[in-house]
């Protein structure tokens, strides 16, 4: 599966250098995700790119414990999430690391990156 596009191509490039990136509106100020061409609040085109803290919340969560496709039965049970980053854009991606399946609403995450079967790199969140 080819994630990357004309829009996202520069956010897919940053994750895998380890850096998350979001768009910002030179305009309107409006940081957004995913990427687009324009931004999603005022409609002024080609927002700018900022460096995130990787630092966010949990706002919700789920814990999968039954693979969807067969090619995530050696994952089970791992957990999704709705993070929301500090600099204000909800992310919806899994939450890593040994205590992540005692994640809970309000925990502090910091993002990390895994690499894809595909050759990309996915920014995925630990919990502090």
């Amino acid at each position: 599966m080819n994630l990357v596009n004309g829009d996202s191509a520069e956010y897919w490039k940053s994750a895998r250098e380890e850096k998350l990136l979001f768009q910002k509106c030179s305009h309107c100020g409006q940081v957004q995700f995913p990427p687009r061409y324009h931004c999603a609040a005022c409609w002024q085109a080609e927002p700018d790119w900022i460096e995130s803290s990787g630092r966010g919340t949990v706002e919700s969560f789920t814990i999968v414990r039954r693979a969807p496709l067969p090619a995530f039965r050696d994952k089970v049970p791992y957990v999704v999430a709705s993070v929301i980053v500090e600099e204000g854009p909800r992310m919806i991606a899994a939450i890593t690391g040994d205590n992540a399946l005692d994640v809970k609403i309000g925990d502090a995450v910091t993002v990390d990156f895994q690499p894809t079967d595909e050759g990309e790199t996915l920014p995925v969140f630990r919990p502090l």
